[in-house]
């Protein structure tokens, strides 16, 4: 390929516009334009601004590079359903009816997956991204009362035959999820017994969660439920460091920022935990369990409710499905 059959290909746009201008500052029979000429150099760099920047063929072959993994991690995401709790009781035949309707999406945190009263259209399987559940209070302020995480199912009301949904879903922590048509759910709710039977036994763990996080909200300090909030957090998503800005915490615990504040600075100083710039890391777990109130043992959590795998003897790795970036439609 010549080196004007090269740049040809971006001739519109300013990053195109760069890369004529620093291909002109060549020595027209230098090496650099013949290696550019052969095909040899993928990108140029600008050391005065310390740009890099990239000949179109090489960037395209980089975003194929790309996507092409993307479509190959999302595939085997979608064939192994070990990384959400229901799916992964389901049998082989049971999952294999409900695969082909599955697509793997990312959710970002602050995305609403549907709100209270709304229709509810999907229903989402996390695989390491956490939702966090709203009922509204007084006003337009609300207060969570659930957390969905790798255990269970976003849009719990469809399994019940409840078209419209009675709570915010919210996404707290970035990840992945298995996304479902609600429709194509119900379909597979009359054919499937162990699907329909995970989902009420998940349905009453959830009523269970809202009722102990309202028994914690009467009875306890703000010291002791933000304490509570970051174990069932933790448990959920899965990471190390969680995104949850002190602005976030307020609004779904239902108080002032400076309360949550205080909070904080008690769990850090005993070095439970450490947080910078929104984000919060578990330092002590057993410390922290010690510091949050009895409700937290007695809450429904994702290892209690794993049933025994039934495709294998472990999971596989998230960190191997963390790399997709299929998008939500």
């Amino acid at each position: 390929m010549s080196s004007d059959t090269r740049l040809t290909l971006g001739r519109s746009g300013a990053r195109s516009a760069q890369l004529r201008r620093a291909f002109e500052q060549l020595p027209d029979d230098g090496p650099e334009r013949k290696a550019i000429g052969a095909g040899e150099i993928d990108a140029l760099v600008d050391y005065r601004t310390g740009n890099v920047i990239m000949f179109p063929a090489a960037r395209r072959a980089l975003l194929d590079a790309a996507n092409h993994r993307s479509a190959a991690v999302s595939s085997v995401a979608i064939e192994d359903p070990r990384a959400n709790n229901l799916l992964a009781a389901l049998p082989r035949v049971e999952y294999g009816w409900l695969r082909r309707s599955i697509e793997l999406v990312t959710l970002a945190p602050g995305e609403v997956l549907h709100e209270p009263g709304a229709l509810v259209r999907y229903v989402y399987f996390p695989i390491d991204c956490a939702v966090c559940l709203l009922t509204k209070a007084e006003g337009q302020r609300t207060l969570a009362t659930g957390l969905v995480g790798c255990e269970g199912m976003v849009g719990i009301s469809r399994a019940l035959d409840v078209e419209t949904a009675s709570v915010r879903a919210l996404v707290q922590a970035a990840g992945m999820a298995m996304r479902l048509p609600a429709a194509r759910l119900l379909k597979e709710l009359r054919r499937c017994p162990t699907l329909r039977q995970e989902l009420l036994r998940y349905a009453h763990a959830e009523l269970a969660l809202a009722r102990q996080i309202a028994a914690c909200i009467a009875s306890h300090c703000l010291e002791q439920r933000l304490a509570c909030w970051l174990l069932m957090s933790n448990d959920r998503s899965k990471a190390k460091e969680m995104p949850l800005t002190q602005d976030y915490l307020a609004a779904i615990m239902n108080v002032r920022r400076e309360s949550v504040t205080l909070a904080s600075i008690d769990l850090r100083s005993r070095h439970l935990i450490s947080s910078s710039r929104g984000k919060i890391r578990i330092l002590d777990r057993e410390g922290l369990e010690s510091a949050s109130c009895a409700c937290y043992g007695n809450m429904p959590r994702p290892a209690r409710q794993t049933r025994r795998l039934r495709l294998g003897d472990t999971p596989r790795p998230l960190a191997a499905m963390r790399a997709t970036t299929t998008e939500r439609r």
